[in-house]
């Protein structure tokens, strides 16, 4: 049963870095003006939903399973995805909208999430490659 869960969260895993790969390079292309911004936005706001529900399944089923440590690790990423999505204001077209992504930074800080979140779950594919082993 502990294989299951780990293949599940690898391959899980190996999704969530793809498509944070996906906002690195689409986010790139409109800091570089080779998309707009209504476009950037509504290809990356299709994905975070799946993003959200990938990452929060793994980390519930880390908790079923009773490994504590992954859970842990997991917890604040899965609890960020769902702040984000929650505080989104009313009107906005999603976590990513055209109208403010330009404003106050907020590329740059999308771009360092994005960031952050690959070397993330890059982090997580190790380990559960490792664990998988074990």
């Amino acid at each position: 049963m502990e294989a299951v869960v780990f293949v599940f969260s690898l391959l899980d895993c190996c999704a969530l870095i793809f498509l944070s790969v996906y906002f690195i390079i689409t986010l790139s292309d409109l800091e570089c003006d080779y998309i707009n911004a209504r476009s950037c936005c509504s290809k990356l706001n299709k994905w975070v939903i799946p993003e959200l529900v990938g990452h929060t399944l793994v980390t519930v089923l880390m908790l079923i399973s009773l490994h504590w440590f992954i859970f842990l690790l997991n917890l604040p990423v899965a609890a960020w995805n769902i702040y984000r999505y929650i505080m989104v204001p009313s009107g906005n077209m999603g976590v990513f909208d055209p109208t403010e992504i330009h404003n106050r930074g907020q590329l740059k800080s999308h771009m360092k999430e994005a960031m952050i979140k690959l070397g993330f779950h890059l982090l997580c594919f190790f380990m559960y490659l490792y664990s998988m082993k074990s």
